[in-house]
């Protein structure tokens, strides 16, 4: 060993790490040659930070913020591990990663694809969302386990896809189990954020991250379906059409006034309009269209014998012109007594011509002799 090398050793470390504001790393490998660290060596671990030890491969030590000795007694496992006897002093090797634990805010998550639902009101349809959210390192052991392993620099970068696609999964769970109708989820924004918080939390749980806020910005509709939904809005504003049009009407008189060859068709514009508008409003509102039209009446006939109908008056009429219906011949409809000769029956009276008059009978000739 040289020279400095020698001086060197003698040195007390200072194991530290000075995160810069705007980085985005969640982890941090402290560098060392060799990994070799001095027996009595000052850990620095700072507000927002945590720092953990690992000696080959296996986890040791966890620091939260505060100064420290690294001897005997602050490195209780780690001890365990090398098998030091009480005040030996030699230097070892071991792996530093610090832990950012304070919260990244800000982070993005959207559905990539539209989410498809069964609306009370609208049937089938489908639905896109975003939001921001929140996330903590709480368990730096497990998230150093689970996600880190041996990256030397972890970054936010590296995790915040699977977040999303667990976030965007959740969030269509509590969209479901909310069952809010589409028109309604714009003042439930908050309910449904905790109900996805509640099933996210325990996934996140498991890497050591926290969900310390999730917020929805945003439920959409696709365009033509928000399209639709602004002209029911827009026919619910104007209301009724008769009078929209006969506004409009008065509204386009003044234009027409100064517009010398406009007057000449200004009635026909107001016609127009005020007809169009009747019509619409008639056909959004049936109650004020015309009445339907009464039932027709139908009779039974008797035919060699036999009940056959019932039949309107326009097909009696054939009948008779066939000779099958005389004046003599039995009918019925509902509302009749009994049978009668359909003479005799006010509605089919005027269905057989007047009798021819008779001409006079004359006497027989007198017998011979009288």
């Amino acid at each position: 060993m040289g020279i400095f090398g020698k001086l060197g050793g003698e040195f007390i470390d200072i194991i530290e790490w000075t995160q810069p504001s705007q980085s985005d790393a969640l982890a941090h490998r402290f560098q060392r040659h060799a990994n070799e660290i001095k027996y009595g060596a000052k850990l620095t671990v700072r507000e927002g930070q945590a720092a953990v030890f690992v000696n080959e491969g296996r986890m040791a030590d966890v620091f939260g913020p505060g100064m420290y000795t690294l001897e005997t007694k602050n490195l209780p496992i780690l001890s365990t591990i090398l098998g030091w006897k009480y005040g030996f002093n030699s230097p070892f090797k071991a792996e530093v990663y610090f832990i950012a634990t304070r919260r990244f805010t800000d982070l993005k998550w959207g559905t990539s694809n539209p989410i498809m639902l069964r609306d009370p009101e609208f049937g089938p349809v489908r639905i896109r969302a975003f939001g921001t959210y929140a996330v903590q390192v709480t368990d730096p052991a497990a998230f150093l386990r689970q996600l880190v392993a041996t990256d030397p620099s972890f970054e936010a970068y590296e995790i915040t896809g699977q977040l999303r696609n667990t976030i965007v999964a959740r969030f269509v769970d509590a969209v479901g189990a909310a069952k809010i109708p589409v028109l309604d989820l714009a003042g439930n924004y908050e309910k449904v954020a905790q109900e996805a918080m509640l099933r996210i939390r325990p996934e996140l749980a498991e890497m050591g991250l926290a969900l310390p806020s999730f917020y929805i910005e945003n439920i959409s509709l696709p365009a033509e379906v928000e399209a639709a939904l602004d002209k029911r809005t827009q026919m619910g504003v104007i209301g009724n059409l008769g009078d929209y049009a006969r506004l409009q009407a008065a509204n386009a008189i003044p234009d027409a006034v100064q517009n010398p060859g406009g007057v000449a068709g200004l009635g026909a514009q107001v016609a127009v309009g005020v007809a169009m508008g009747n019509q619409m409003a008639g056909a959004m509102n049936p109650t004020t269209g015309t009445p339907p039209t009464l039932p027709a009446v139908t009779f039974f006939v008797a035919l060699n014998g036999q009940q056959s109908g019932p039949y309107d008056l326009p097909t009696l009429q054939r009948l008779m012109a066939s000779g099958q219906l005389t004046r003599a011949t039995l009918v019925w409809r509902q509302g009749m007594a009994g049978w009668a000769a359909a003479e005799t029956v006010a509605e089919l009276a005027a269905l057989f011509p007047p009798p021819l008059p008779q001409p006079p009978m004359m006497p027989p000739p007198l017998p011979p002799g009288s």
